[in-house]
Order: C-alpha cells, then structure tokens, then sequence
C-alpha cells in the first residue's frame, strides 16, 4: 500500500525545486557575466593596442614637424 506523501512532504519538495530552479539561474547569470567579463578584456586588450599605435603615430609627426 502506498502512503500519499504528507503536507510537510509536499511543502519540502516544493521547495527543493525552487532552489533548484534558483541555482539553475544563478548558475546561468554566472556564465554569461563570465562570458561578459571575458568579452569586455578582449576589448581592453584592443583599446589598449590601438592606443599604443596611436601614441606611437603621434610620436612620429612630433618629430616630423
């Protein structure tokens, strides 16, 4: 015979699903605030390169004027 699971049961398992699903989205929200985070040191990395050309180019017509 099976029993029904109880009220407090119930109530247990309602809330292991909702942390579960809180997890889930957390664990979501992380790995797209990482991907972010590494899309915008990428981009750094390019500002800091172009200015560095920038810099050097400008050093060059200093000289040449």
């Amino acid at each position: 015979m099976s029993e029904l699971p109880s009220e407090r049961e119930q109530a247990l398992e309602a809330r292991l699903v909702e942390l579960e699903m809180r997890v889930s989205f957390q664990e979501h929200a992380l790995a797209e605030l990482s991907d972010a985070l590494a899309a915008a040191s990428m981009q750094g990395s390019r500002n800091a390169d172009v200015l560095r050309v920038l810099l050097e180019d400008l050093g060059k017509v200093r000289n040449a004027l």
